[in-house]
């Protein structure tokens, strides 16, 4: 969840948003936000993707083997 939480943070801070203005684009909670940053939380496939849409970003799984 690190990698996620920094990539959301990076892309964040590129995108010249806040947490505050993440959070209301994305419609989560700040709080979801800051865990998520700070690597401590953790986020279901619909917010992340809320998430992703608001930065331009992807989510791609792939299969582990």
């Amino acid at each position: 969840m690190q990698i996620i939480g920094s990539t959301i943070r990076v892309s964040r801070e590129r995108a010249g948003l806040t947490q505050e203005e993440l959070a209301e684009l994305g419609q989560v909670s700040v709080r979801t936000i800051r865990d998520l940053e700070s690597g401590r939380g953790n986020i279901g496939i619909r917010p992340l993707s809320q998430l992703t849409q608001v930065l331009g970003l992807t989510i791609e799984i792939k299969p582990t083997v």
